[in-house]
């Protein structure tokens, strides 16, 4: 019996690697194609598109020609990074600070219709997000906010926050209700509880929601069409990148600005999950 639970576990075991295997290719693979195709003259990749570089064919005139201004020749994307960066910044702020007290409230609080709002929250999300373009883009329009990085933040409050809530609300469930309890005797008000005791505690999912959003807000595109196309300085990453989309602009361009598109996503993983694991720690520690 010990000598057949040794061999499924090890059968398991092999299973396991070979699946993570298989995962991680699929999931590399395409990234480090897209990379190399970047680096690549055109000619070569023309000749051969699936080879790989050696060190003296390496050619970084794509990412010149992407980041360059269009007076320069280029296609001005490095002037819209700024712009995302505003957006997607501004709206994990808000987005949290929204969603930090609303999550406290739904599960702290009690209040008439409780319920139904905490169920709406996430019913709102099961809406796609086509469903709200029109009238919101009627709705700015009226106000003259079209083509305003401001308007923009505040319409995507519209899809981020109701889910934030709906995550943040499962994790400050979790949050023993006697520290706050404890916290109160000794002084504190709401305010402060929610700043010395909640925040701290609720780190790990705070990372992981202002990770959801500012991939939400980076990589957005139909509501930055929508809302910017008249106005090319507010254009977002996503919108520059779109207009590489043609048949004039090569597979080497493309490729290069998809990486540039792709780097801040990635590098903002790596930190997150280290805040994820000090934050889960911070909470653990005695004291």
């Amino acid at each position: 019996m010990a000598s057949r639970e040794r061999v499924e576990t090890r059968v398991l075991g092999v299973a396991r690697v070979l699946w993570l295997t298989v995962v991680l290719i699929a999931c590399v693979l395409p990234l480090l194609y897209m990379l190399l195709l970047s680096v690549r003259p055109l000619q070569a990749v023309l000749q051969d598109p699936l080879g790989v570089p050696s060190p003296s064919e390496l050619n970084l005139e794509a990412y010149r020609k992407v980041i360059a201004s269009p007076e320069d020749g280029g296609y001005g994307l490095l002037s819209f990074f700024g712009n995302s960066l505003i957006v997607a910044l501004g709206s994990v702020v808000a987005t949290v600070l929204l969603s930090v007290l609303g999550a406290y409230a739904a599960t702290r609080l009690r209040f008439p219709g409780k319920n139904i709002i905490n169920i709406s929250f996430f019913a709102c999300y099961m809406f796609p997000g086509i469903v709200m373009a029109i009238p919101l883009f009627v709705l700015f329009s009226r106000l003259g906010l079209r083509g305003e990085l401001p308007a923009l933040i505040v319409i995507y409050l519209a899809s981020t926050v109701p889910v934030s809530v709906y995550m943040l609300r499962n994790y400050f469930r979790s949050i023993p209700r006697a520290l706050e309890d404890a916290a109160m005797v000794d002084g504190c008000n709401r305010a402060q509880v929610i700043v010395r005791i909640v925040l701290p505690l609720a780190m790990p999912s705070i990372a992981a929601t202002s990770l959801y959003v500012f991939m939400i807000a980076w990589n957005e595109y139909l509501f930055a069409l929508l809302f910017l196309l008249e106005s090319r300085d507010n254009w977002t990453v996503s919108l520059g990148l779109a207009q590489l989309d043609d048949i004039s602009v090569s597979a080497t361009v493309l490729m290069a600005g998809s990486v540039l598109l792709t780097l801040p996503v990635i590098a903002l993983f790596f930190a997150a999950e280290r805040l994820l694991v000090e934050g889960l720690t911070a909470g653990a520690e005695k004291g």
